[in-house]
């Protein structure tokens, strides 16, 4: 296990993030019992991994719960990340949300429940349009200050706003986010068209979840295949089945599943790999979330997995999507002329505008 800098920060983390989400899920076939859990934290330990990451949310706390039981021998060894922002109670107004009652709320059962004193990232889980960005950045450094969170991080909100919630916090003098966590796989890449060029460039790390597309890049999927009835996208079903099982993203688990036979890999291996190695777009810490001690050690091979240039481009043409405007508005022309190729741009910008 190699190890990247959180964001603008000194902190180690490890190159995959362990998620826990189903940890104490009891729905059906999808949860990992404590036992399990165990199993799976304690591999993960042993290959070099210090990056744990669960939220308020899951399995109505019980993960966090779980995950506080596993790594607290060693505490201090482990960086953990949780969020708070969705809803523990629809009846209450206040129950959810990014206000600072809703924060000190949340935080304060979190640090219950995970049986520690500080949180190591914590994440805003969801955007609430309802509070200030200036209550919001103002209630996290306020927490920061108190010693209960050392890092902040944002999850699953648009770019113009974390954009804009970095820029007051460092104009003020407040703690700014220094990680954002985005869903990213071959078969959901339009975070590239906004999201990760910021990232990039305001150095915010980027922990990508469902990196596996739900479980579409398992392997199991495919046009010669037939199609499995025990998977998270079979369990969803409906409309969403029918978006996910869609003539572009069967194309994309058809070149996948060819490049892992070639190279006598799993597809889940290739497609964790293929996301190691999109540091030129951004930090990206794929987060695998594992709800069996097997497929754990699956997704680890994918440490040991260095794709060719051929294989990488040959997925990068399936899977690549519109830059749209103004990304594909092509002002290269208008803004350089004819000296473009002849500026040395040692901080990569235009690679991310352009």
């Amino acid at each position: 296990m190699r190890y990247r800098l959180l964001g603008a920060t000194g902190l180690r983390v490890s190159e995959l993030c362990l998620g826990a989400m189903v940890f104490g899920d009891r729905r059906g076939r999808w949860g990992a019992d404590a036992a399990e859990a165990a199993r799976i934290v304690a591999r993960f330990a042993d290959a070099g991994g210090n990056f744990i990451d669960t939220a308020n949310h899951y399995a109505g706390g019980e993960s966090e719960r779980i995950v506080g039981d596993l790594i607290g021998p060693d505490r201090d060894r482990w960086v953990l990340a949780t969020k708070y922002a969705l809803s523990s109670d629809p009846r209450d107004p206040n129950a959810g949300g990014t206000s600072r009652k809703s924060l000190r709320r949340a935080l304060d059962a979190s640090l219950r429940r995970l049986g520690t004193d500080y949180i190591d990232l914590y994440w805003v889980h969801i955007w609430d349009a309802f509070t200030p960005v200036e209550e919001v950045i103002g209630a996290l450094d306020d927490q920061v200050r108190a010693g209960k969170i050392l890092y902040i991080g944002i999850s699953d909100t648009p770019a113009w706003l974390v954009a804009r919630a970095v820029t007051l916090a460092q104009e003020r003098g407040l703690t700014p986010f220094t990680a954002l966590q985005v869903p990213y796989s071959l078969v959901e890449r339009t975070v590239e068209r906004e999201l990760l060029p910021m990232a990039r460039m305001l150095d915010l790390a980027v922990t990508g979840w469902a990196p596996l597309g739900g479980g579409l890049l398992t392997g199991r999927y495919g046009t010669d295949r037939e199609r499995p009835q025990d998977t998270r996208v079979a369990g969803i079903g409906g409309s969403y089945e029918q978006r996910a099982l869609s003539e572009r993203n069967l194309a994309i688990a058809d070149a996948l599943n060819a490049v892992a036979q070639a190279r006598g890999a799993s597809a889940s291996q290739v497609a964790i790999a293929w996301l190691l190695v999109q540091q030129r777009r951004a930090v990206t810490i794929p987060i695998v979330g594992t709800r069996t001690l097997a497929q754990l050690t699956d997704n680890l091979g994918a440490l040991d997995l260095e794709l060719e240039a051929g294989e990488l481009e040959q997925l990068d043409a399936v899977s690549a999507v519109p830059a749209g405007f103004p990304g594909d508005f092509g002002g290269a022309a208008l803004a350089y002329g004819s000296t473009l190729d002849r500026v040395e741009d040692h901080r990569g910008a235009v690679d991310v505008i352009v």
